[in-house]
């Protein structure tokens, strides 16, 4: 009869526990993103609006 191998079952349990753990973290970080995005809609538009702010400082007034 075969002997179990322990510390290749420990070290596939602590994979898919690590593996678990970093999909609960990209869930989180979706959710979070999103429910960002629901409080602020405009915050797309607000950044787009900066970048359009500082392009005339760029720009050399005529004087």
């Amino acid at each position: 009869m075969a002997k179990p191998n322990y510390s290749f079952a420990k070290r596939q349990r602590d994979l898919a526990k690590e593996q678990k753990k970093e999909e609960k973290l990209q869930r989180k970080k979706a959710m979070a993103e999103e429910d960002a995005a629901a409080l602020n809609p405009d915050a797309e538009g607000e950044v787009a609006a900066q970048s359009d702010v500082d392009a005339p400082k760029d720009q050399v007034p005529d004087a």
